[in-house]
């Protein structure tokens, strides 16, 4: 889990606290949408600046969102990721909101819009700053299925009082008693919503629990390179989050339904005055404002403790069914019920119409919390702020087409906020957008939404293994304890004076000596070397080009014997013909993992590889038990398989090394013993990690029964956070590098280092460490050492 305070169950303050956010993050829009109504109605702004002011400060918060979504996920502080950007947020916010609302009609169209404009970008990132921090501490407050949707209900509740309160501002702006006009009242009110939202804002940051995340060495260190290098991994963070198709039906369900909504939302007041009092504002009286607030206050009452109920009884996915089924019947009605000369009827509708939006982030933010566990599953990481960014720029793109939507519909159906009577066919066009959009978005959500497949039952499966996970060694060696656990290196040597140790004192050298010694070693040539094909920018399963595999292997040639591929499909399988082309032998690797379906194609390719004579060790999955994807029996069953396929080529499977010492039925399987070999990640001090990847190997070697055992992956980053005592730096790389490189030549063992280039996208399965392994940087240059390298002769 996160660094978070994470509990079962929840105090109720606590939601509360979080409700009270929560009514500042809904009190915000809600008094906005009915604001903007002023803009066209009283200060004359024509459709296509509606539009605009809706559209493009909007982009502009959808795209901030994702930034501070990283930002929030790596902050080191005392206070933990979150709390401090709420707290400024708020304040942010409010004063935006008060200055940008203080509009006078003398000054004129243009520049009116001009100054809201301004205004509403310092808004909007005052909004991201507070609420994508905000969202992800309702996320990590609990890690119980349940739980989680009992605290969305409880903030859905109290944020609800805003869409109760907001429609009385349409009264309140339009009585002579109150102001002399809208745009007089808008001024006034913007200042008690502003102040008021600031404080509610606050509260969640100084009442809610939180871990100090200062010690916390596994975040991404925050400098401009890091993010501004965070817009990168935007993209690659949006391609992640939709690899998993849970996360995937929620975005485009949220999507389809919020923001059909808030396309048709600011309509029901024209409905209301033109269609139900033929234009007469004074007549509509309190009308428009009693279809929003009487709204809420169902949706307040009546939905959101059925929804929650519904939840427990059914599940999480046949309550948002359930739901949005009878939201569509309410359009329905909304459309028979809106009767001239009898507004009351309407009233009727609204139960069954608010079941939509009433119920929509009540699950759906509790169902995020559930995909946030899977992706801790698959990952190893906690990441709150990036899915909580993306799903909300989901909601947040869309809400900007929306806002640009309706002013089109405007145009389009031509209606005139100015006259007193519509030209035909304005209202009735505006009536069936009004029905019609909503009903549509929801019915395609409704059937994107119909095999989810992350229930209570699989919910709590992932909470098991999470917990499993948790419960073993930090170190993650699986109950296998080396020997030479907290042994200094002249302990461990006494102990096995037969490993290998260097004369070559590493450690007195300096940048220029330790660059010429790794100069040499690197001409000197190593047996192997995991290769990668991805240049920046690209990420797993992106296709990669002959062009590139070809240009990548060139650079790696000189200096290795062997190459070690990862996966046969995507254009991966172009890797080993194009090796033996240029004189490199092949270890092929088949991605394998518990997409059943992606396995059959890349063993498929494998088989075709052998066929060929491509491939001289065919290696069936890596590290398949480590990330707990499929049992030790479909590895085997994969391995045996390969066999039958591949002749006289040794077939194996690559795993971290104490995998084959706790699973005898897996060593048995495999020809040879490929092992992956990490003192970096077991917190190793540089001193002592090349015995440490020694003691790996014996442990190995002790079992292997006569089989050959290889290095498979070893390697240490040159920057990042440590592990433990293992430091990454430039230094302590060309010194493991060195070390392990002299064993290996000296022991005659098969040692893959890792890694070829260095790869960007592993940020976010292993931290800013993941990012540094490769003796070349991402832009293909040798790293540590600015002459030319010694050929391999």
């Amino acid at each position: 889990m996160s660094a978070s305070s994470t509990t079962s169950k929840v105090p109720f303050g606590q939601k509360v606290a979080f409700g009270l956010g929560m009514l500042a993050n809904q009190m915000f829009p809600a008094a906005l949408g009915i604001f903007m109504v002023v803009l066209v109605q009283d200060l004359g702004f024509p459709g296509w600046m509606w539009s605009a002011i809706y559209f493009f400060p909007r982009i502009f918060d959808s795209i901030t969102d994702p930034i501070m979504g990283f930002i929030s996920d790596n902050t080191r502080s005392k206070w933990g990721r979150r709390r401090q950007y709420v707290f400024l947020g708020a304040i942010i916010m409010g004063i935006a909101f008060v200055t940008m609302w203080q509009l006078y009609r003398e000054d004129g169209v243009e520049y009116n819009f001009y100054y809201f404009m301004l205004w509403s970008f310092v808004f909007y990132l005052g909004l991201t700053i507070f609420s994508v921090p905000y969202v992800a501490m309702g996320y990590e407050m609990s890690d119980d299925f349940h739980e989680r949707t009992n605290i969305m209900a409880t903030a859905q509740w109290i944020g609800q009082w805003a869409w109760v309160i907001a429609p009385w501002f349409w009264v309140i702006m339009y009585d002579p008693e109150w102001f002399p006009n809208a745009d007089t009242a808008t001024r006034s009110l913007a200042v008690w919503v502003g102040v008021s939202c600031a404080v509610l804002a606050m509260i969640p940051a100084i009442f809610i629990k939180s871990e100090s995340t200062k010690e916390d060495e596994s975040l991404a260190p925050l400098t401009i390179k890091t993010i501004g290098g965070s817009l990168m991994q935007i993209v690659d963070g949006f391609k992640q989050a939709f690899e998993s198709v849970p996360f995937r039906k929620l975005c485009i369900s949220t999507f389809l339904i919020f923001n059909a909504f808030n396309t048709v939302a600011a309509f029901s007041f024209f409905i209301v005055v033109y269609h139900l009092f033929n234009g007469d504002a004074a007549a509509a009286g309190i009308w428009p404002t009693l279809f929003g607030s009487l709204g809420a206050l169902v949706t307040t009452f009546l939905v959101i403790p059925i929804v929650a109920w519904m939840s427990r009884k059914m599940g999480k996915k046949r309550a948002f069914l359930v739901s949005q089924g009878i939201s569509v019947f309410g359009y329905v009605l909304l459309w028979f019920l809106f009767i001239p000369g009898k507004p009351y009827m309407f009233i009727f509708a609204l139960p069954f119409f608010s079941f939509g939006i009433g119920s929509l982030f009540t699950l759906m933010m509790s169902m995020t919390a559930d995909v946030c566990d899977l992706d801790e599953l698959n990952t190893g990481k906690r990441r709150e702020g990036i899915f909580g960014a993306i799903y909300w720029w989901m909601v947040k793109f869309g809400f900007a087409i929306a806002g640009g939507l309706s002013g089109l519909i405007i145009s389009y159906v031509g209606l005139d906020p100015n006259a007193a009577t519509q030209p035909d066919g304005a209202v009735t066009g505006l009536r069936l957008f009004f029905s019609g959009v909503p009903m549509l978005g929801t019915l395609i959500a409704m059937f994107v939404m119909r095999n989810y497949d992350l229930d209570e039952a699989r919910a709590q499966e992932i909470q098991a293994e999470l917990a499993r996970r948790k419960a073993q060694k930090p170190s993650g060696q699986a109950g296998v304890e080396l020997s030479i656990a907290g042994l200094s290196r002249q302990e461990i040597l006494q102990k096995y004076p037969h490993f290998y140790h260097t004369a070559a004192d590493f450690a007195a050298m300096d940048k220029t000596g330790l660059r010429q010694a790794f100069k040499e070693q690197l001409g000197r040539g190593m047996h192997g070397i995991a290769f990668s094909a991805y240049t920046e920018g690209q990420n797993p399963r992106d296709q990669i080009t002959e062009e590139q595999i070809r240009r990548r292997l060139e650079v790696v040639r000189p200096y290795t014997s062997w190459v070690r591929t990862f996966s046969c499909t995507n254009g991966h399988e172009l890797i080993p013909s194009i090796a033996k082309e240029l004189g490199l032998k092949t270890m092929v690797g088949a991605w394998i993992s518990n997409d059943l379906q992606q396995n059959e194609k890349e063993l498929e390719s494998l088989a075709a590889l052998l066929e060929q004579g491509h491939v001289d060790l065919a290696a069936v999955g890596n590290e398949v038990l480590y990330r707990g994807e499929l049992s030790e029996e479909a590895i085997c069953g994969y391995i045996s398989r390969v066999k039958a396929q591949a002749g006289q080529v040794p077939v194996a499977y690559v795993d971290a090394y104490y995998e084959f010492v706790n699973r005898p039925a897996l060593t048995a399987a495999c020809d040879v013993l490929p092992i992956n070999c990490y003192p970096f990640w077991e917190g190793a001090d540089i001193g002592t990690a090349s015995l440490h990847l020694q003691e790996m190997y014996r442990m190995v070697t002790a079992v292997a029964g006569g089989k050959t055992v290889l290095v498979a992956e070893t390697g240490w980053p040159s920057m990042g956070p440590p592990v433990g005592a293992a430091e990454p730096s430039e230094a302590n790389y060309i010194r493991y590098f060195l070390e392990s490189q002299m064993w290996a030549a000296q022991q005659n063992t098969g040692c893959f280092h890792f890694s070829s280039f260095d790869e960007s996208w592993k940020i976010h399965a292993e931290g800013w460490a993941g990012t540094s392994w490769g003796i070349w940087d991402v832009n293909e240059n040798l790293k540590f050492t600015a002459v030319d390298v010694v050929q391999n002769s």
